[in-house]
């Protein structure tokens, strides 16, 4: 019997097993969104075995985020025809075997294509965790199941350069980078089994058709965004990336006007427009953008502070982030269960703050301790920076969902998905620029504070001074060259001389070191007030949020009339 023409009586209650069931999702889910991270710390371990052009190596890092928002949408609602339990676990399958080939890539090239296979595959699998929840639970367990996955999915980022340090530190049977791919082969082998007994299908009763025009629309619409954003800064932005950010614009516009003419005619949209007839739904989904566009921006320039700021190793940075991971677990948990149903929109504003303030503490920090920030003096803003942050996305998660109906599942979670990647990408992109210009700009400020002591150092070897003069002119050029630079891996030409010298080059080489401590530091303060701007205009989002909007809004359709599971 098809289950889309099941008669209601055959619809099961509600399933004993659907908390393991959500354990088994959650971990896939967790594996999947931790690959979006772990490359980032292995990156250099994976350029020297590959032998890889930097250019390269940003398209590892961006293939997976790429074709991961492309098919997000898409992976929605194939999930919501053809079933979620069998999308989920064909999206498994192909992302354990995408791990597989990553781990093995002999050169740059296969490992760039097994990651845009790899996304792509998750992409189908991620969206089927939210509608498996929207679907699976009861409205009071729901808020629950929300939280943990927000906590946890929301820590997957911090988790992932924790993990990949590790992982990368240990060398384990001496593969250096590779076991951070080869891991996902035992627990996608382990979460197939386990689904396969253990979850329960359903899709949408009302047997949507697919939308083969609006899904190639949408995915134009992506990849002509995304490519331009991952491609510009290197390039210097040239023409063609406005052109394909214009056309990414034409081809979002084309989508919204077939969409509407297809619920109108045909019927079964790839999204249904008048989704956003809600205007909660519709300002929740913009603040949400909103919200990763700031923590797109926020990972990047963190990363970059601990490893090519302070010069840290991959563990030691790895290991500092957990405290974030700690932080969001705590908002998560605490914002659904005991904050939302109490104080409704006001906790997500209280959430942006958090963030915002997290935002200020960090920054300043930076700023006032330069190159001795400790790991221990980095607790405290990251962590009231991820409970800001697990504040937010749980009830986020829960208003959003909350206002669509269940035959929508999909749908919405894969839109919601991508409103996520697509800020992320945005996020990175808007930040880097500004990140790098600022960088660039302000090269001057860590020649300053370390030329005093240089210029004591090298009258100490017995070099004149006309000589001194010289060394710190060429180390002055040293950091602007590389303050500018567009591959950090490169060594400029002005930095490689030093005049033959041991002991002059063990002075400059540490002068460099607390220079660009010095620029990093500065300028993770200044690219952290946008960010603190970005939550303020979160905030303002939330606080437009209709009065009587509560976060907790899942109402339980009749089951027989909205999903049949099978």
């Amino acid at each position: 019997m098809e289950p889309d023409t099941a008669p209601p009586d055959t619809v099961s209650t509600l399933d004993p097993r659907r908390w393991i069931a959500f354990a088994v999702v959650l971990a896939a889910g967790f594996m999947d969104l931790l690959d979006v991270t772990i490359v980032n710390v292995a990156v250099p371990s994976i350029q020297n075995d590959l032998k890889a052009e930097y250019s390269q190596i940003e398209w590892i890092i961006a293939a997976y985020v790429l074709s991961f928002a492309a098919v997000l949408i898409t992976g929605g609602r194939l999930g919501d025809i053809y079933g979620r339990k069998r999308l989920f676990l064909l999206g498994m399958t192909g992302f354990t075997l995408a791990s597989a080939a990553c781990g093995i890539a002999s050169d740059p090239a296969v490992l760039i294509g097994s990651r845009f296979v790899q996304g792509a595959m998750a992409g189908l699998m991620v969206p089927q965790i939210l509608a498996i929840i929207r679907v699976t639970f009861p409205k009071h367990e729901r808020a629950k199941a929300i939280a943990i996955y927000s906590g946890v999915g929301g820590s997957a980022s911090a988790v992932g350069l924790s993990l990949g340090g590790l992982l990368v530190q240990w060398n384990l049977f001496d593969l250096g980078w590779r076991p951070i791919f080869l891991v996902n082969i035992p627990v996608g082998i382990a979460a197939l089994i386990a689904a396969s007994i253990v979850m329960r299908d359903s899709r949408s009763a009302h047997a949507p058709k697919l939308d083969i025009v609006g899904m190639v629309l949408a995915v134009s619409a992506v990849v002509l965004l995304a490519y331009p954003l991952t491609e510009g800064r290197q390039k210097d932005w040239p023409a063609w990336t406005f052109i394909m950010m214009g056309t990414a614009a034409a081809a979002f516009a084309t989508f919204v006007v077939y969409e509407r003419w297809r619920a109108r005619t045909v019927g079964s949209p790839l999204i249904d427009l008048d989704l956003f007839r809600s205007r909660p739904f519709t300002i929740g989904l913009s603040s949400w953008l909103l919200f990763w566009i700031g923590m797109g921006g926020f990972f990047l320039i963190w990363t970059l502070f601990m490893q090519a700021g302070l010069g840290w190793s991959p563990m030691r940075a790895g290991l500092t982030s957990v405290f974030f991971a700690v932080g969001a677990g705590i908002g998560a948990g605490t914002s659904v269960s005991v904050l939302a149903p109490r104080f409704g929109r006001w906790v997500l504003m209280a959430g942006g703050l958090v963030t915002a303030a997290g935002f200020g503490i960090y920054g300043w920090m930076a700023a006032h301790y330069g190159s001795d920030f400790a790991s221990w003096q980095m607790v405290l803003p990251l962590i009231v920076t991820g409970t800001g942050f697990g504040i937010v996305v749980a009830p986020t998660i829960d208003m959003l969902l909350g206002q669509i109906p269940d035959r929508e599942a999909g749908a919405a979670s894969g839109l919601l998905n991508t409103g996520q990647q697509l800020g992320m990408a945005l996020g990175v992109a808007l930040v880097g620029i500004i990140f790098f210009g600022q960088l660039d700009h302000d090269s001057a400020r860590g020649v300053d504070a370390v030329t005093a002591q240089t210029r004591t150092e090298l009258a100490a070897t017995g070099l004149p001074g006309p000589a001194q003069e010289e060394i710190l002119a060429n180390f002055r050029a040293c950091v602007r060259d590389r303050s500018a630079a567009v591959d950090p891996s490169a060594v400029p030409e002005s930095c490689r001389s030093t005049g033959g010298d041991a002991a002059v080059a063990k002075t400059l080489s540490g002068a460099g070191a607390e220079a660009n401590a010095v620029n990093f530091a500065h300028t993770f303060d200044y690219t952290l007030a946008w960010g603190i701007g970005l939550m303020v205009l979160v905030c303002l989002g939330f606080a437009a949020l209709p009065k009587e909007t509560r976060l907790e809004q899942h109402e339980l359709d009749d089951l027989d009339n909205e999903l049949v599971q099978v």
